[in-house]
């Protein structure tokens, strides 16, 4: 898994890994909270047949860097533009699952001339009354992060894991967690999926009004896949975004939880590479 390191501004010399494979338009997946390039092993080979498909580490998350900074969704949008410069690419289409989908929208609305096509997985998009559950909402307290984080182990992570999809399968379960456990789940890893948790409300609570004007004027195609019984993020919730962007759809995968592109690959890579490369695609 090559790695590179950003230059210039709040992301100087920061360290991040990737996958990288196929030929072709340039798509970038981008995972959710907790999340990691290799989560998405059953869609890359799928979106390379017709894409050069990039799926990073996100800063704080897998083996990319785990600085002490704030996690913001802006920070996260200058890290992806950092890592677009870093390899090159003109123009891109994005992939977003999660929170990895309002990181996909914050860098597409401060650089929408970058942008081609926009796809969001069970996204949660701020300024569509998305709010996070009682659970993240308390982890995220000051103090009672910390302490949970002392007693989180496999077993535990596996089980909040197995609640996000609708029918779980034990072995998409143990990889999610297991792989790369001791980087994803030391120290450094547990302090930054706090601070994402506690510097993201903001954006959600705080510039909830800012996403949804500017994203009522963002005019590039937007598809938002979801499935229909995702416990993380409501279903409405994805008809709202797409209902709040011009040129947005809405595709919804039956029996189906908050992992549409682990749960049911075959459906959507089919729709993401239609819709990603359904025609010629500048680079």
């Amino acid at each position: 898994m090559p790695s590179l390191q950003l230059r210039g501004g709040e992301v100087d010399g920061l360290s991040l890994h990737y996958l990288v494979e196929g030929r072709g338009p340039a798509v970038i997946l981008v995972h959710g909270l907790g999340g990691f390039a290799e989560s998405w092993r059953h869609n890359v080979p799928a979106l390379a047949d017709v894409a050069t498909v990039y799926a990073l580490d996100l800063p704080g998350f897998g083996r990319s860097a785990k600085p002490r900074t704030r996690y913001g969704l802006t920070y996260f949008a200058r890290a992806l533009h950092g890592f677009v410069e870093a390899m090159g690419l003109s123009r891109v289409s994005l992939v977003g699952h999660s929170l990895g989908g309002a990181v996909a929208v914050t860098y597409t609305l401060t650089h929408p001339t970058r942008v081609e096509r926009l796809a969001l997985v069970s996204a949660a998009v701020p300024g569509f009354g998305y709010e996070m559950s009682w659970t993240y909402r308390l982890a995220a307290t000051i103090g009672v992060g910390e302490a949970l984080a002392l007693v989180g182990c496999a077993r535990v992570y596996k089980a909040a894991v197995a609640r996000c999809f609708h029918r779980p399968v034990p072995a998409e379960v143990d990889f999610l967690v297991e792989s790369n456990y001791g980087e994803r789940a030391g120290a450094p890893a547990r302090a930054a999926y706090l601070a994402t948790l506690r510097h993201v409300r903001p954006d959600f609570v705080d510039h909830a009004d800012n996403y949804r004007r500017a994203l009522a004027t963002l005019d590039l195609p937007v598809l938002c896949v979801h499935g229909r019984q995702d416990p993380v993020v409501p279903a409405v919730h994805c008809w709202n975004v797409a209902e709040g962007v011009p040129r947005g759809r809405v595709r919804f995968v039956e029996d189906c939880g908050h992992f549409p592109q682990i749960e049911q690959p075959a459906v959507v890579n089919g729709w993401l590479r239609q819709f990603l490369v359904g025609r010629p695609a500048p680079r």
